[in-house]
């Protein structure tokens, strides 16, 4: 599993990887989901392409990796299940295709891209399309069925705002509500 981390978090002002619930780093609740998963765990944190936003990680991730496909998660998604992580490889293994998240009509992580959608990820960045968007359709992306899983697993933490509901959400957790 790759975790993204080497976004500027302009638009919440400071490194998310490094936020705290519950005494840990989203970073390290992240390392945990993807242990509990049986995955090992790289983190992205310098992009080979900066300024290009997920694309910029996703392509140094695959062009740097031995593996033939990688699992990709942003660092911002703490709630995100172990079971979820497992759904969405299993999809992509048994199609071998790209595969996407899809939520409310959006593609997003986490995703699994093959090494053999290099070119296509070369293509996308030098033409300017930098949208996990463009991506997702220009690789034919499959979404997995994700009935099971509430809509926490999916939540990602981009703003201030977005800071304090994952906040409540995780004191919620823990109090079993």
């Amino acid at each position: 599993m790759v975790i993204l981390a080497g976004g500027l978090s302009e638009r919440m002002g400071r490194d998310k990887s490094r936020l705290r619930l519950g005494g840990r780093s989203l970073l390290s609740i992240l390392r945990g989901v993807a242990r509990e998963a049986g995955f090992p765990c790289r983190v992205v944190r310098r992009d080979a392409v900066p300024r290009c936003g997920p694309l910029g990680g996703i392509l140094t991730a695959i062009a740097s990796s031995r593996q033939d496909a990688c699992l990709f998660l942003s660092c911002d998604m703490p709630f995100v299940a172990p079971s979820l992580l497992l759904r969405i490889v299993k999809t992509a293994r048994s199609r071998r295709a790209a595969c996407f998240t899809s939520r409310a009509g959006l593609r997003g992580f986490p995703a699994v891209i093959w090494r053999d959608h290099l070119p296509s990820l070369r293509r996308a960045i030098a033409g300017g399309e930098l949208s996990l968007q463009s991506l997702a359709r220009r690789l034919r992306a499959r979404a997995p069925r994700l009935s099971g899983f509430d809509e926490a697993h999916f939540f990602n933490i981009n703003t201030p705002e977005d800071w304090k509901t994952a906040q409540g959400l995780w004191l919620q957790r823990r109090r079993g509500s």
